[in-house]
């Protein structure tokens, strides 16, 4: 066909342009996989583009943002046009001129790189095809990326080809809203609202030449030209973007001599939700979420969903206050205990010699070294002995100072954790996540990743068990010494229980008296009444999902639990009997707001309304029977301001004070408040310290008075709920010793008498009866 044109430079000129159009095909059809993956049509016409998703308070305020590249987009019309024409004037001035590509700068270029002036050819639109669809990330390349310049030019007409498609199809103003929403602008900020707020503390619609300049001369080295690292470097290049702004006319003379002559204003007061997991809410609703994520082919990080959660903003508020309040006063009682000493013991209360080093074996430096220096302990003990600087969480803030990984192994050990959730129960809301002190020094969360021993705060699901099974809360037991003999994993076992102050007063007691006074010897007499095995099965029906060793121990909390699941499984009784799936998420919307998914209240019926109540007023027996282990509440004066407030609750404290717990009933609420530290060998020495009523209770009490002071929490004390249906077992029996009067004496319990007259069936104790409130 060629041998037919006489003319010898026509004819090569079109050899050459039809082994351009087979070059461009072959790239745009990946001819034998040679050339990698390109942009079709689809792909033009569906853009991915990561994008944030945000997650809500209830109440609409933003918490935090889950992303890979942090971006928020904005529209066109919320740009100002000092950023457009800075963009244009910089990057592309013959941009609404050409149709994607524009050979005359390329040539340009090429003739200036020639003569040692290296200056770029690519529009707008081909950076955005760089930019939006990676033309040159692995994903899109071939076999002809080992091949060094022919993979440059593969790469540079794989941009042509992809400019063209995204001219096609999308109008100039939509482009310049992909690009400016797209373009990296260094240290994981992506997109110019991002940047704008970042440096200026504005958004992008109003931002001033000399700015909008500044953001614009960013794009060309984002490191070189960063105003906060760089700053002369940076106002250099800001005054060669408003120099070429001035010479194409997009601004007047004066504008630029105002603008070149002013230093670079930044406003770095722009406080900036990130959601990267670095807090325990985040990460709590991620895991939440993780499920239907992936059911429904979601990327919580690329797809810029709008989550919207239960937590109340007040309460959460309240909770991480009263966290810290409370941990700030025990983390100094702990220092005070032990003083020099290490806190890490055995069971028999010697230290451990090998904390240490065990601590030094978890580390994943470890495997490292271990490799690097083999068997040469020396040389591995001198990289764990060699001070370093470091910045370590303390209370008073962020400290900056050196330690060795010994020094920070033992530091870290001493501080004590916590973890408190709240549920409204009849909602199925979760109100509250506190998952730690810190997140950014302690990531794990101790609401449902954590699980330790529940100690008393079990004792319920026997006493449930039993009102479930034909027993009333006036049914009576003597309080003495127990010996239950069982088998476990084919051995036979005895169990002989202790009461908390080793003393057994043979005094016969109600079942609501035993379990406010939380009773050992009458607890394990319940459980062997009713069977260990049928306890595990009641805990379970109630909430309780963490597997259980059915031994007559269970009853005492021997097995470990999570906040998450004592929270619901209590909740339980407050919703009438009925279990609930704690809701943390009540919607997933898309950025336009069309609703993926609505999360709806799960209930089912586990026990009677009967019961229910009578657990309910079982719990209020910690308050009002004599010795109750809830009694610490009553100093709390801003949790009695109105007569008729009753609360309910359980203390536990597992053995060698390592576990101090609490879980405490509203009437709308259940809380639960876990104190310890992460590692189980380090803990309190007596019960006057490390018991739940001195750990636990504390934070519950003081977050409860914050919630009440609050009128607009949504939140007052009153009565718990009257009988829901008829009660047919006995429950008001009399106290073992007259009330009112000797109530009255004691100015600490003066405030709470018109409490106890308002209540129907009042069975608190006189002063000369109750005992410091200790745990059991």
């Amino acid at each position: 066909m060629f041998r037919r044109i006489k003319n010898r430079f026509l004819r090569y000129f079109l050899i050459f342009i039809y082994f351009v159009i087979i070059f461009f095909c072959s790239i745009e059809l990946n001819f034998l996989w040679l050339f990698g993956y390109s942009p079709d049509m689809h792909d033009i016409k569906n853009p991915s583009m990561s994008l944030a998703s945000e997650v809500y308070y209830a109440d609409g305020t933003l918490i935090g943002r889950y992303y890979k590249e942090n971006r928020s987009p904005v529209d066109f019309k919320q740009i100002s046009p000092n950023i457009i024409n800075g963009l244009i004037a910089t990057e592309d001035v013959r941009f609404y001129h050409h149709n994607g590509v524009d050979f005359f700068s390329f040539f340009t270029s090429m003739l200036s790189t020639a003569k040692g002036e290296r200056r770029g050819g690519s529009t707008i639109t081909q950076q955005l095809a760089k930019n939006l669809f990676e033309t040159r990330k692995k994903k899109s390349q071939g076999f002809i990326r080992h091949i060094p310049v022919i993979r440059t030019v593969v790469y540079k007409c794989k941009e042509w080809l992809t400019a063209f498609k995204i001219e096609h199809v999308y109008s100039k103003q939509e482009i310049l809203t992909m690009y400016l929403n797209t373009v990296p602008f260094g240290n994981n900020t992506y997109g110019v609202k991002t940047a704008s707020l970042k440096l200026f503390n504005k958004t992008p619609d109003a931002v001033t030449p000399a700015e909008a300049a500044t953001l614009v001369g960013m794009l060309k080295a984002t490191s070189t030209y960063n105003p906060i690292n760089n700053p002369k470097h940076s106002l250099e290049r800001r005054n060669i973007v408003l120099g070429q702004m001035l010479k194409y006319d997009y601004i007047k003379k004066a504008q630029y001599d105002t603008s070149v002559d002013k230093p670079i204003k930044l406003d770095l007061t722009y406080v900036e939700n990130e959601g990267q997991g670095d807090s325990y809410l985040r990460q709590a609703v991620e895991r939440w979420l993780k499920k239907w994520l992936k059911e429904n082919d979601y990327d919580l990080y690329n797809d810029g969903l709008k989550i919207y959660t239960t937590i109340d903003p007040r309460l959460q508020q309240y909770a991480e206050e009263a966290v810290t309040e409370k941990m700030k006063m025990l983390q100094k009682r702990f220092y005070t205990l032990w003083g020099n000493k290490n806190p890490w013991q055995d069971l028999d209360g010697n230290e451990i010699k090998d904390f240490v080093l065990k601590n030094e074996q978890r580390l994943p430096i470890y495997a490292k070294l271990q490799k690097k220096y083999g068997s040469n302990t020396t040389l591995i003990n001198q990289y764990f002995e060699r001070p370093k600087h470091m910045k370590v969480f303390t209370w008073h803030g962020e400290s900056d100072t050196t330690f060795s990984t010994i020094d920070s192994i033992k530091y870290y050990a001493k501080l004590l954790n916590t973890g408190m959730m709240s549920l409204e129960p009849t909602t199925g809301k979760i109100k509250v996540w506190v998952g730690g002190i810190n997140y950014k020094y302690f990531n794990y969360d101790h609401v449902n990743q954590s699980r330790r021993q529940a100690g008393s705060t079990f004792k319920p699901f026997a006493y449930l068990t039993a009102l479930d099974n034909g027993f009333t809360p006036c049914d009576k037991f003597t309080d003495k010494p127990v010996s239950i003999k069982y088998t476990d994993e084919g051995r036979d076992q005895v169990w002989e229980p202790n009461n908390a102050d080793f003393h057994f007063s043979y005094q016969e007691m109600s079942l609501r008296w035993a379990m406010g006074k939380s009773v050992n010897s009458i607890t394990a007499q319940l459980t062997e009444k009713v069977g260990w095995n049928k306890i595990v099965d009641y805990a379970h029906k109630v909430g309780i999902e963490s597997p259980l060793r059915a031994i007559p121990s269970v009853s005492l909390g021997s097995n470990d639990v999570s906040v998450f699941e004592m929270v619901r499984a209590y909740g339980t009784f407050l919703n009438r009997g009925k279990k609930v799936d704690p809701i943390l998420v009540t919607k997933i919307t898309e950025q336009d707001g069309t609703v993926l998914k609505e999360f709806e209240l799960k209930e089912e019926r586990v026990i009677s309304e009967e019961t229910a109540w009578l657990m309910l007023y079982m719990f209020r027996g910690g308050m009002e029977e004599p010795g109750g282990t809830s009694q610490a509440l009553w100093e709390y004066t801003g949790l009695w301001k109105k007569s008729s407030n009753q609360i309910g609750g359980k203390t536990g404290t597992s053995s060698k004070y390592v576990d101090g717990w609490y879980m405490g009933i509203t009437k709308d609420l259940v809380t639960g408040v876990w104190v310890g530290d992460d590692d189980r060998t380090v803990h309190f020495t007596s019960s006057e310290t490390g018991e739940g009523s001195h750990t636990a209770l504390p934070i519950f009490a003081r977050f409860m008075e914050k919630v009440y002071a609050d009128p607009k929490s949504g939140y007052t004390p009153g009565p718990f709920p009257k009988p829901w249906s008829k009660i047919t077992k006995k429950y008001d029996c009399p106290s073992p010793v007259p009330v009112v009067d000797s109530v009255a004496t004691d100015s600490l319990y003066k405030p709470h008498l018109d409490s106890l007259k308002a209540i129907p069936d009042p069975t608190a104790a006189p002063e000369n009866q109750q005992p410091k409130a200790t745990d059991r």
